[in-house]
C-alpha cells in the first residue's frame, strides 16, 4: 500500500442502531474491509428524516465524534437518510462544519475546502484537521453489498478501461466541461480518455469514469461500469437521493458505479461545487481511494454529498 494511503484501519464506520439496514450493510462492510471494532461508532436516528435540523445535527456530530480514537482520518456513514443538513449535505455539514450563510442564498460562494487538490501523502485528520466523510446507502441491503464487493474487487488488478466525458445540450450544465481532461491513452494506467459530444453514453463496457453535465441521464442500463467505477452528474438536486426533482445520485451506482456525487440543494452551476474532472483523474489515479480523491475534487463541498465506497483503490501501488 502507498505510504500514507488511507486503510481501514483510518476509517470509522457509523451505524444507526434504529435502521435494521444499516446494522446489516455495516456489519457486512467491516466483514469484508477488516475495519476494526473499536472504529465501529454507533448512533440513533429514528425515522429515517431525509433532512436534519443544524440543532440535531450538532448533536449527532457530537455523538459521532466523541467515539473516534484520534488516529481516524475519515467517516463512513452506513444509511441512505438522513443526507442533508438544511441547504448542506451531511458529509458537506460533518467535514467542514454547517455552513448557515449559505442557506441564505445557495447560489453564493461555498466554504473552501483545504483537501481541495491537496498533494498526495497527507491525511486529512492529522494534516488538516478534517475528517472526510462518505454516505453507503442502504436502501437495498442486497445491492449494498454488491456496492461494497465490487469495491473491495477494484483492488484486485488493474483492469483496461475507459473514462468519457460528455459535452451535452444542456448549456448551464457544462460549467465543468473546459476541466475535461484531453482525449488519448494513458498505456501505463490501461485507461483510454474519450470525450464526446453526446446527451448520453451507450453501450460503453469498460466504464471507469463517466462524467456530464445533465438533469438526467439516460441508458445506464446499457452500460457496464468496472470495479472502482466514479460516476457523476452536473445537476442541481442529485444528492437528494429520495427525491423527484432530477435523478438522484442513487441511479450511478444501482447502475454499476462504485461512487458518485450530487447536491442537495440549488447551487447554481458553479463548477467549484461540483468534481473537477481533471483533479479527480489525476488523484485517482496516482492511488487515491475513492474518499480521497473525490473530496480532492471538490473545491466548495459544503452542498455535496458524496457517496458510495470509500476505499475502492483500482490505481494504488501494491
Amino acid at each position: 500500500m502507498d505510504s500514507g494511503a488511507l486503510g481501514p484501519a483510518q476509517l470509522a464506520i457509523v451505524v444507526n442502531d434504529a435502521d435494521p439496514a444499516s446494522i446489516a450493510v455495516a456489519a457486512y462492510y467491516r466483514e469484508r474491509r477488516g475495519i476494526p471494532a473499536e472504529n465501529v461508532v454507533h448512533v440513533h436516528i429514528p425515522g429515517k428524516p431525509h433532512s436534519l435540523e443544524p440543532a440535531r445535527f450538532r448533536l449527532l456530530k457530537e455523538d459521532i465524534d466523541r467515539q473516534l480514537g484520534p488516529g481516524i482520518q475519515a467517516v463512513l456513514m452506513v444509511w441512505t437518510a438522513p443526507y442533508a443538513v438544511a441547504c448542506n449535505s451531511i458529509t458537506g455539514a460533518y467535514t467542514l462544519g454547517f455552513d448557515a450563510a449559505l442557506c441564505r442564498d445557495t447560489c453564493a460562494a461555498g466554504q473552501p475546502s483545504a483537501w481541495f487538490n491537496a498533494p498526495g501523502g497527507q491525511r486529512p485528520f492529522t494534516g488538516h484537521g478534517m475528517r472526510l466523510s462518505m454516505l453507503l446507502p442502504t436502501e437495498s441491503v442486497t445491492a449494498a453489498r454488491a456496492l461494497i464487493d465490487r469495491g473491495v474487487t477494484s483492488g484486485f488488478r488493474p483492469v483496461p478501461a475507459s473514462a468519457y466525458y460528455l459535452t451535452t445540450g444542456e448549456a448551464a450544465r457544462n460549467s465543468r466541461a473546459a476541466f475535461f481532461p484531453p482525449a488519448g491513452r494513458i498505456g501505463a494506467k490501461q485507461l483510454d480518455i474519450r470525450r464526446l459530444q453526446a446527451e448520453a453514453l451507450e453501450n460503453a463496457q469498460d466504464v471507469m469514469v463517466y462524467q456530464l453535465g445533465k438533469a438526467s441521464v439516460d441508458k445506464l442500463d446499457t452500460l457496464h461500469f468496472l470495479p472502482g467505477a466514479l460516476a457523476d452528474h452536473l445537476t442541481s438536486y442529485g444528492g437528494d437521493l429520495l427525491g423527484n426533482r432530477q435523478m438522484s445520485s442513487l441511479r450511478w451506482l444501482e447502475a454499476g458505479a462504485t461512487a458518485s456525487y450530487g447536491t442537495v440543494s440549488e447551487p447554481c452551476s458553479h463548477w467549484q461545487k461540483f468534481p473537477n474532472p481533471a483533479v479527480l483523474l489525476r488523484h485517482y489515479l496516482h492511488g487515491d481511494s475513492v474518499i480521497e480523491a473525490y473530496w480532492k475534487s471538490v473545491a466548495w463541498p459544503a452542498q455535496g454529498l458524496f457517496i458510495g465506497e470509500p476505499l475502492a483503490a483500482p490505481y494504488r501501488r501494491r
